[in-house]
Order: structure tokens, then C-alpha cells, then sequence
């Protein structure tokens, strides 16, 4: 009958050589390469494309640049994100930034990229080997929030005819002007060629 105590005491001695061997939870993989998935609304066309941690490439109208890569260890769940910044390229050449935050294939849907015409989405990180293990520290507590105020219009008058201040515009102009950046692949699903800039140009 001594032989079960012993028997149970090694056992809890495995289990916590495993777990103390093992990755944490909060343990992930950096990775050098992002992939991507781009549709063209006007062709139906989905396209596959790998990104370098901070290299641009250009989809369509969209400059995407992502600047980290995650994966998690195999013991883990699976967890794929990735901080990406999403340039828009307009008709008049501006460039304007429309989307600063992170992507998971997981969801991509809810963090994905939805444009007039193209939409771009994270699927998959790779290429990477070393596990980043993050600090264990408590998270502190929120910031209390401090109650809104209601906001209100300012009385005017209804014999008065409507100023210029007063005009709200449907279509607000998009996202943040930002300086224009040079792609080291461009992907044109639109164009006759198959998923290449019509000059010919691959940066």
C-alpha cells in the first residue's frame, strides 16, 4: 500500500519538470515574414504575398508594411498577429495612412482591411525560430473613467440661413497624409498582366 503515495509523488514530480521545461503561455515566436491575402473586388482575385518585417509592398491602391510578425510555440494555442501599417495610394497620387494596428489571421474578418476595392488581410507568419519569453508582471489596473459630458448643439437661429460651419460632409476625407514610400514588389490584379505593375517595375 506505501507504493501509491511514491507512485503519486513522482508523477506531480514529472508534471512539474514538464511544465518548468515547457514554454510559458505568454511565450511567442518572432518571425521574419509575413503573409498576407489580397482581394480585388472589380476581378475576384485573391492573391498570396510574402512581407518582410518592415518592407512595403504595394496591393492594388494599398501599401502594406508590417513591423512584427508572432506565432506561438507549438504547445500553445495558436495565435498569429502582426502590427501592420496600410498606406492608401489616391488618384491624385497622396498617400494617406489608413489603417496602424494589429491583424489576426484568427479573426480576419474583424482585423482585416476593407477598402472600395481591395482588401487585405494577415494568414500566417514565417521563418522564425527563436522564442521571445515575455515578462511575468501583473497588469496594472485601468485608469478610472471619468463620466462624459453630453454634448450638445449650440442654439440657432431658425430664420437664419445655414453657414458654411454648419454643412457636414458625407464622405470626410480618409485616414492620415503620410510621405510616400517606395514598394519592393507591386500587385496589380486588375491589369491584364497577372498581379504586375504594367511598367514592369519591381520596386
Amino acid at each position: 500500500m506505501s507504493r501509491f503515495p511514491i507512485l503519486a509523488g513522482l508523477a506531480a514530480s514529472a508534471l512539474t519538470m514538464t511544465v518548468a521545461a515547457g514554454p510559458a503561455w505568454a511565450d511567442r515566436i518572432k518571425n521574419p515574414t509575413a503573409v498576407f491575402a489580397g482581394l480585388d473586388k472589380i476581378t475576384g482575385r485573391i492573391i498570396s504575398f510574402e512581407v518582410a518585417i518592415d518592407e512595403t509592398v504595394q496591393f492594388g491602391a494599398l501599401q502594406i508594411t508590417p513591423r512584427v510578425c508572432w506565432t506561438r510555440p507549438p504547445t500553445e494555442a495558436p495565435r498569429t498577429d502582426s502590427f501592420v501599417e496600410v498606406d492608401e495610394v489616391t488618384f491624385n497620387n497622396e498617400y494617406r495612412r489608413i489603417f496602424t494596428g494589429w491583424m489576426f489571421a484568427d479573426s480576419p474578418g474583424l482585423h482585416g482591411v476593407e477598402h472600395a476595392i481591395y482588401d487585405v488581410w494577415l494568414t500566417d507568419c514565417k521563418g522564425g525560430t527563436e522564442i521571445i519569453v515575455d515578462p511575468k508582471e501583473p497588469e496594472p489596473p485601468p485608469p478610472p473613467e471619468e463620466p462624459r459630458k453630453p454634448r450638445t448643439a449650440p442654439p440657432r437661429d431658425v430664420n437664419q440661413p445655414p453657414s458654411g460651419r454648419d454643412r457636414i460632409d458625407v464622405e470626410p476625407p480618409r485616414g492620415v497624409p503620410v510621405q510616400p514610400q517606395r514598394p519592393s514588389q507591386r500587385f496589380f490584379p486588375t491589369n491584364p498582366v497577372p498581379g504586375r505593375d504594367p511598367a514592369g517595375s519591381g520596386g
